[in-house]
C-alpha cells in the first residue's frame, strides 16, 4: 500500500481532472465528473480556509508526533468537504505528518468499515509508534443521520448528492472540526 502525501494527492486528483488517468473507475464518465467538481469544491474550502480559533488553539496543543492518515478516493463526495479541513488542521502544527490512502488501491479500509461499507473518508490518527488512537468517519454525525435517513427512504442519489452539498455547505465545516478536535483532546490530556 502507497501512501501519498497532500501534493501527490492533489497532483492524482488533477490528472483525473485533466483526462490524463482514466484507469477504472475514472474511465467512466460520471465518475471523471464527480471528481472534476469535487476539485472544485475542495479548491474552496482551502481558499475559504473556515478553521475557528478553537480548532487552530486544539491543534496547537499536540505536542507529541502524530501520524493523521485519510482514507479516501478523489471522485467522493463527502471527501471533498472533509478531506480540505483535515488538511488544514494538519497544516498548524509540524508535529502531525498527513498522509493520504486511496480506498480501492490496498488501503486499510476493511480494517473501518461503516456499517458493513467501506464508506470513506475516514481519518485515522496514530501516535510516533504507528498505535491508533481514534479514528474518525465518513462524516460527522449530524451527515451521518441525514445520510441513512436519505438511504432508509431509498432517495435518488441526486437527491442525496443535493441534500448532502446542501448540508456541508450550510455546516461550514464546524461539524467536522468540533467532531475532531473533541477525539483529539481526549487524547491530550
Amino acid at each position: 500500500m502507497r501512501a501519498l502525501n497532500w501534493k501527490e494527492y492533489v497532483d492524482y486528483m488533477q490528472e483525473i481532472v485533466n483526462g490524463h488517468y482514466t484507469q477504472p473507475p475514472y474511465d467512466k464518465p460520471d465518475y471523471h465528473h464527480y471528481t472534476k467538481m469535487n476539485e472544485a469544491r475542495q479548491r474552496r474550502w482551502l481558499k475559504a480556509n473556515p478553521l475557528t480559533q478553537e480548532t487552530v488553539a486544539a491543534i496547537k496543543q499536540i505536542n507529541t508526533p502524530q501520524q493523521w492518515v485519510v482514507i479516501t478516493e478523489p471522485w467522493c463526495g463527502d471527501a471533498a468537504h472533509i478531506v480540505p479541513i483535515i488538511y488544514l488542521m494538519s497544516t498548524l502544527n509540524n508535529k502531525i505528518t498527513l498522509w493520504f490512502q486511496l480506498r480501492d488501491s490496498g488501503s486499510e479500509i476493511d480494517k473501518y468499515l461503516t456499517n458493513g461499507s467501506r464508506s470513506i473518508p475516514i481519518l485515522i490518527v496514530r501516535n510516533a509508534e504507528g498505535d491508533e488512537l481514534f479514528y474518525w468517519g465518513p462524516r460527522p454525525k449530524q451527515g451521518q443521520e441525514l445520510y441513512l435517513s436519505l438511504a432508509a427512504r431509498k432517495a435518488s442519489l441526486d437527491e442525496m448528492i443535493v441534500t448532502l452539498q446542501n448540508y456541508y455547505n450550510a455546516d461550514k465545516s464546524l461539524s467536522i472540526q468540533q467532531e475532531i478536535v473533541s477525539l483529539l483532546s481526549a487524547h491530550l490530556q
